[in-house]
């Protein structure tokens, strides 16, 4: 008899996540390099017109400005950010536009449902792919873009070949690396989300497969287990979104829904395809009323029961657009109340540092007993091949920079050397550039379960190895842009994010 022993493998790690930065003095930005010269240049100017005081007094509030840019906090804003955040909700709670009144007493005149915030305008329609699926088309007139959302039924890591998983991570980054080359592709979005399971699903399952002529036992048995299954039981349910330009080309002109439908209706099965070999499962494009019923959950949690008994009766409820918004909603300064649920979102401020393995999303994705409904969104921007090269090279600058800026360079900016160096070269040799971000929103249906639900959150950050910080001032917005609706979230900010960056 022989022996055979297989070596040990050796366990694939993933990392080497950049933040854009970049190059200044005294731990400043760009723009923050450039506050300190002209500022400096200001206080010459008024000691040699007005006199010394006045130049002592302008020189203090330069040096407040660039205080307030050096002053940062864990999460890497700093008390400029900080201030102007608060301003803003100050002056959003003073003109009463946190709280949303809809519906036959609300203050719209037509009277019906419509979604509040950025997803206020949207515009939904439908039409058919070349496999003839119906596909539900969302427009977004502020951004000119328009976005598909595919259902997908992962199959999940447990009982699966490492080497399995391995690929299909491999697979999921080459979609990654592509998005870049789909024609007027802006953005994509994966959203997991997880939520008590009502049993109307099994019940419908087990009742339509019962033997009638079975043993009395075995009935027993079996109407126990839908009675009793369902209590505490949670749905795992993934979508990704696709968000399309609306312009074929840069100054062309803005292309209609049905346009638009024509050319993705040919795409779909494509991008299906490419979800499924990334270890996806089933992948499907949503049609109207599946959207129309995910959005009117999101916003009511307790409709969930009403809409899969009536599914399991066969019926299927009649919805529009218009009236899947909440009937009243208000944001708070760290919390969103909307109709039957109250959420808190969080966003990553910063990705695992060093290098993680493939399962370490693995529980904050998992269902939680103290968080009724959780939505974990990823939020993805491929970068184009032009504009790539010119990012890594002006990271690499800054790092660099920053380094040589002390005659004692330190452990962590020898560090983001080396790092944006590789970053640099894997993007000379053909690798994708992509920004990507996330957006975790925890529902739940009671006001003294959310102490438990954000305590939650915050542990099953760090075991992610994530800096996650609630969206102070803006959980509405927050919030709408978890769900799987194709928002492009730069499009919908006064501040450009390239400035923000350099500050």
């Amino acid at each position: 008899m022989v022996a055979e022993t297989v070596p040990n493998q050796k366990v694939r790690t993933y990392g080497n996540w950049r933040k854009p930065t970049s190059s200044g003095i005294l731990g400043l930005g760009a723009v923050g390099t450039v506050i300190l010269f002209v500022g400096s240049i200001v206080v010459i100017l008024v000691m040699m017109t007005r006199g010394l005081l006045e130049a002592f007094l302008t020189a203090v509030g330069v040096g407040v400005v660039l205080l307030m840019l050096l002053m940062k906090d864990q999460h890497g804003r700093n008390a400029l950010s900080r201030i102007s955040n608060r301003v803003g909700w100050w002056a959003a709670r003073s003109r009463g536009t946190n709280v949303y009144r809809s519906g036959p007493a609300g203050q719209s005149p037509w009277g019906t449902n419509q979604l509040p915030g950025l997803a206020a305008p949207m515009r939904l329609s439908e039409h058919h792919d070349s496999y003839n699926r119906p596909f539900a088309l969302l427009f977004t007139p502020r951004g000119s873009t328009y976005s598909v959302v595919i259902s997908t039924e992962p199959d999940g890591a447990s009982l699966v070949d490492q080497e399995q998983i391995d690929v299909w991570v491999a697979d999921f980054g080459h979609m990654l690396a592509n998005l870049a080359d789909e024609p007027g592709l802006e953005a994509a979005s994966v959203t997991i989300e997880t939520a008590p399971d009502s049993g109307a699903r099994l019940r419908r399952e087990v009742e339509s497969n019962l033997d009638p002529n079975a043993p009395a036992f075995s009935r027993a048995m079996m109407l126990s287990v839908v009675e009793n299954y369902p209590a505490g039981s949670s749905t795992v349910k993934a979508y990704v979104a696709f968000t399309f330009s609306a312009f074929a080309r840069k100054g062309g002109k803005r292309r209609k829904p049905d346009e638009m439908a024509r050319e993705l209706a040919s795409r779909l099965p494509g991008l299906t395809a490419q979800l499924e070999a990334t270890g996806a499962g089933a992948a499907h494009p949503m049609d109207a009323q599946a959207l129309c019923e995910y959005v009117r959950v999101a916003y009511d949690p307790k409709a969930a029961t009403l809409i899969d008994s009536a599914h399991a009766k066969g019926e299927v409820p009649e919805m529009s657009w218009l009236d899947v918004g909440p009937s009243a909603a208000e944001a708070q300064w760290g919390n969103y109340r909307h109709d039957s649920g109250l959420s808190v979102t969080w966003s990553m401020t910063g990705a695992p540092r060093g290098n993680v393995q493939s399962g370490v999303l693995a529980r904050l994705l998992a269902p939680h007993r103290d968080i009724a409904r959780k939505r974990v969104t990823l939020l993805y921007r491929p970068v184009s091949a032009a504009r790539a090269a010119a990012m890594v090279e002006a990271d690499l600058n800054a790092a660099t920079f920053r380094a040589t800026a002390n005659a004692k360079a330190k452990a962590r900016d020898s560090l983001a050397v080396r790092a944006a160096a590789a970053t640099a070269g894997e993007e000379a040799s053909g690798a994708g550039l992509v920004n990507f971000g996330m957006l975790v929103t925890a529902t739940v249906t009671d006001t003294d379960m959310l102490p438990d639900a954000a305590a939650a959150v915050d542990n099953l950050g760090a075991t992610a190895r994530l800096r996650l910080r609630p969206v102070y001032g803006s959980q509405d917005s927050a919030f709408v842009a978890a769900l799987p609706l194709g928002l492009v979230l730069p499009k919908h900010i006064s501040i450009p994010a390239e400035l923000r960056n350099n500050l």
